[in-house]
């Protein structure tokens, strides 16, 4: 919830002036519960949505980092109240653990993935085969120099940061014609 990527791509949706909602899964920070390798984490995403839907009454774009990017996009496709997902730092394969997109062949809703070129838990080849999988519309944005959590790598060591920012910010004008304020 306090990454970096967590927090400025919380910062280019508010720009938008949609309400944003950022959480732990549970067992992680102060949040009640413990983790249950992923059923359980896609019910707090579900959860998020209902407080979403009911407290605000607008249509929904749900952004994921990392693992909230797997188990958010999985909660969330199908959801007719989210009209979009990102996913952010898309893993593949991280710390032993394989993480499976089947799912997004019946994803209809608008889909952005944006990943760092050099994120060592995104192999080009097994990204590229899950976007090509899943049905229209989406978009695939490699952001050059950039590690998992869009900070720069030695041969690159600026911040990519402001890249995804603005992969974000070009993806909701395209596809939901809104304007960020400023």
């Amino acid at each position: 919830m306090h990454t970096k990527v967590v927090y400025q791509a919380m910062k280019t949706f508010h720009s938008f002036g949609l309400p944003v909602l950022r959480f732990n899964f549970r067992g992680i920070g102060k949040s009640a519960g413990s983790y249950s390798d992923g059923p359980g984490e896609i019910l707090d995403v579900k959860a998020a949505i209902d407080w979403l839907d009911h407290r605000f009454s607008t249509p929904i774009l749900l952004a994921g980092f990392s693992f909230g990017a797997n188990i958010g996009i999985r909660a969330a496709c199908g959801d007719t109240r989210v009209k979009g997902v990102v996913g952010l730092g898309l893993p593949v394969e991280s710390n032993g653990r394989s993480y499976s997109y089947e799912f997004l062949s019946n994803c209809t809703q608008p889909k952005l993935f944006v990943i760092g070129s050099e994120d060592p838990f995104a192999p080009h080849s097994a990204i590229e085969h899950i976007v090509e999988t899943a049905p229209a519309p989406k978009q695939l944005v490699w952001v050059p120099g950039a590690e998992h959590f869009f900070m720069g790598t030695p041969s690159s060591p600026t911040s990519k940061l402001p890249v995804m920012q603005a992969a974000l910010r070009r993806w909701v004008e395209e596809t939901f014609r809104l304007k960020a304020a400023g």
